[in-house]
């Protein structure tokens, strides 16, 4: 189990586990980061992270990927 900053681009991961306060697991469930989803890297900007997730593409911080585990 790694952050989701490590993972390879256009690999595609399942997500593992969604840390953080309760606040910030709702948000990121609400984009679609669940336990058992998969999500690709498609491109990194300054340690941010663009990726496909539910068939869409989201932007989050390194700080937020950092509390998604793949």
């Amino acid at each position: 189990m790694m952050p989701l900053t490590f993972a390879n681009i256009g690999e595609e991961n399942m997500v593992k586990k969604v840390g953080g306060s309760p606040e910030v697991r709702a948000h990121l469930a609400d984009l679609g980061f669940v336990a058992g989803g998969s999500v690709t890297v498609i491109s990194t900007m300054g340690g941010n992270l663009i990726v496909n997730v539910k068939e869409s593409r989201v932007a989050i911080s390194k700080e937020m990927a950092n509390k998604i585990m793949v």
